[in-house]
C-alpha cells in the first residue's frame, strides 16, 4: 500500500481523533468514518421520497396501461 501526507490543521486532527479509541490509527479511523458516511447516504437515497409515487398512484397507472379483462 502506497502511503501519502495529508496537512490538517490541530483542530482537525484532534476532531478527528476524537472518534478513536486508544492506539487507533488515523487512517483506521477515518476508514470506519467513511464506511458509516457511505452507509449513511445510502440509508439517505433509499429513504427518500423523491421521485416515488404512492402504492394507489402506482395501480391506478397499472390499470390505466393494463385494464383488467372482463
Amino acid at each position: 500500500m502506497e502511503i501519502t501526507t495529508i496537512q490538517l490543521s490541530k483542530e482537525t486532527r484532534d476532531k478527528i481523533s476524537s472518534f478513536g479509541v486508544k492506539g487507533e490509527s488515523y487512517e483506521e479511523i477515518l476508514k470506519r468514518i467513511y464506511s458509516l458516511a457511505v452507509k449513511e447516504q445510502l440509508r439517505d437515497f433509499l429513504m427518500s421520497s423523491e421521485n416515488t409515487i404512492s402504492i394507489e398512484e402506482a395501480r391506478e397507472e397499472l390499470n390505466k396501461k393494463w385494464p383488467k379483462l372482463k
